[in-house]
C-alpha cells in the first residue's frame, strides 16, 4: 500500500494522518505553519484521498501503511499527529511500532470503542447520484436532506472530483469504508507506549470523556492534555493559530 504523500518544509519528520471522509488537503493551513519548523509529511489514508483502495480497512493496516511509507523516505521514526481515525491509527503505530515515533499526539480521538455516528452521513453520500448530478450545489442539496451542517457537507464534499469522462465520482472508496466501518469503531490495542505523548481536546466535542481516562493512560502513561475552547472535533481546522502553537511547543518542549 503506497500512501499518496505530500512533504514540506524541512527539519525533523512530522507525519500527519487525517481522519474518517478527509484527505490530507484538510490539513493545509496547520501544514504551512509546522512546516516552517519540520519536515511534514502529510498522507491520504488508505480508501482515501489519492490513496490506493483497499478491501480491507482496519488500524493494523493503517499502522502498518505509515510503516512501509517511513521505510520508502528512509524515515527510522517520526513525530506522528492523528486526527479521529488517523488518531486511532497514530495510536495503534505508537503500540505496535514504538521505536518508529518520536512523539506522539492525537487530536480529539480516545483508544475506546465509538458506537456507529455516521449513519446519516453514510445514508446522505450513497443519496448522491453522482453519474447524473452536473454541479457541486446538485449534491449538496441531495446531501442536506440527511446531514444539515453546511461545514459536514463542505467537508464530505471535498471528496467529489470529476473523472476522465467528466462525470462525478468519489475519491474516497466509500463502499469500503462503509463495509468495514466496525473496523474504523474499534480502539487500537497494544501494550502501552512509553514515550511523550499529547491529547488535544476540542471543548464542544464529546470524543475525548472523562470516562476515557484511565483507558488513556492505560496506554499512554506519559499523556498530557490540552483543551481547545470554542472548537469543536475539528480544532484544527475551528481555531487554527491555537492549535499550531499548541503542537509547536508540544514538540519543542
Amino acid at each position: 500500500m503506497q500512501l499518496n504523500y505530500q512533504i514540506h518544509g524541512s527539519g525533523e519528520p512530522l507525519i500527519i494522518m487525517h481522519g474518517l471522509f478527509g484527505t490530507l488537503e484538510n490539513w493545509g493551513s496547520q501544514i504551512k505553519v509546522l512546516s516552517e519548523h519540520f519536515q511534514v509529511i502529510a498522507v491520504d489514508m488508505r480508501n482515501h484521498g489519492r490513496s490506493p483502495h483497499s478491501d480491507e480497512m482496519n488500524y493494523d493496516l493503517m499502522a502498518a501503511d505509515i510503516v512501509e511509507l517511513m521505510q520508502q523516505l528512509q524515515l527510522d521514526n517520526a513525530h506522528i499527529l492523528g486526527h479521529s481515525m488517523g488518531g486511532k491509527a497514530a495510536m495503534q503505530l505508537a503500540l505496535s511500532y514504538p521505536e518508529k515515533v518520536r512523539k506522539l499526539i492525537i487530536v480529539d480521538i480516545s483508544p475506546v470503542h465509538y458506537s456507529p455516528h455516521h449513519d446519516d452521513v453514510f445514508r446522505g453520500l450513497y443519496a448522491i447520484d453522482t453519474g447524473s448530478i452536473k454541479s457541486r450545489g446538485e449534491a449538496d442539496k441531495q446531501l442536506a436532506q440527511q446531514v444539515p451542517e453546511l461545514s459536514v457537507r463542505a467537508f464530505l464534499l471535498k471528496n467529489l472530483y470529476r473523472d476522465e469522462q467528466k462525470q462525478f465520482a468519489w475519491r474516497m472508496n466509500l463502499d469500503t469504508l462503509h463495509q468495514q466501518y466496525a473496523n474504523i469503531s474499534q480502539p487500537p490495542i497494544g501494550s502501552p507506549y512509553s514515550g511523550e505523548t499529547l491529547f488535544i481536546k476540542g471543548a464542544e466535542s464529546d470524543y475525548i470523556l472523562p470516562d476515557h481516562r484511565e483507558m488513556i493512560l492505560g496506554l499512554f502513561p506519559l499523556a498530557t492534555y490540552k483543551m481547545i475552547q470554542g472548537a469543536g472535533h475539528w480544532p484544527h481546522a475551528e481555531k487554527p493559530a491555537i492549535f499550531g502553537k499548541i503542537v509547536l511547543n508540544f514538540l519543542a518542549g
